[in-house]
């Protein structure tokens, strides 16, 4: 089920990247290059994945959930969860998978401060390009007792702050501001969310984190 905002939607920056083929790319104003294994959003959820939800939970928030694979393994182990994302073509996929809501994750959403964990998987702690912002924001979502599974790049780059575009055989879309987070510069925006990484690890080539709110005297 598929959950639209009234409000008319801008134009989708992810269209081109879903209907492309081959794979699309996200390039930045710098010329820069971003690969996007779109491929990989639209099979079931891999070994990375599933170790990853081990950790979830519930009820799960997934941020920029994209085709709805995350989704769909959640449903799998009956750990209730819904699914955001700004992209209409998106939606329309995830919604053979789970219940969905066409909205920014700045946007007022259900269950502000009791969700029991916010997924930032495939890049999306890049979301709004600036990482603090959506870390304290995903903080505030949280209830007491939850945590933030968030997917980073490789070790050895650094936080990156850029303006991107997808682009693709079916065109380019618009311009928007994304980040990059390397897996050592996640510490530091956890802090200044409040939050602490609790475990890192890495699997099948992919970088991963779990934050979990900072003690309070």
């Amino acid at each position: 089920m598929v959950l639209v905002d009234a409000a008319p939607s801008p134009p989708d920056p992810w269209a081109c990247g879903y209907l492309s083929e081959p794979a699309p790319v996200l390039r930045s104003q710098d010329g820069s290059v971003i690969p996007l294994d779109v491929e990989r959003w639209h099979r079931p959820a891999d070994a990375a994945d599933e170790r990853l939800l081990d950790r979830a939970r519930s009820p799960v928030l997934d941020v920029g959930c994209g085709p709805g694979r995350l989704l769909a393994a959640l449903r799998q182990r009956g750990l209730p969860a819904l699914g955001i994302d700004t992209s209409p073509l998106a939606l329309g996929r995830a919604d053979e998978v789970g219940v969905v809501l066409h909205r920014s994750v700045f946007a007022p959403l259900p269950l502000e401060g009791r969700w029991g964990t916010v997924l930032l998987l495939d890049g999306n702690v890049g979301i709004g390009g600036d990482p603090a912002t959506l870390l304290r924001r995903a903080d505030a979502l949280l209830g007491p007792a939850g945590g933030v599974l968030v997917e980073l790049s490789p070790p050895g780059r650094a936080l990156r702050r850029v303006r991107a575009r997808v682009e693709g055989a079916a065109g380019r879309g618009p311009w928007f501001p994304w980040a990059e987070v390397g897996s050592c510069s996640i510490g530091a925006l956890a802090g200044s969310a409040g939050l602490a990484v609790a475990e890192s690890w890495t699997c099948d080539g992919r970088w991963f984190a779990e934050l979990v709110r900072l003690p309070t005297d």
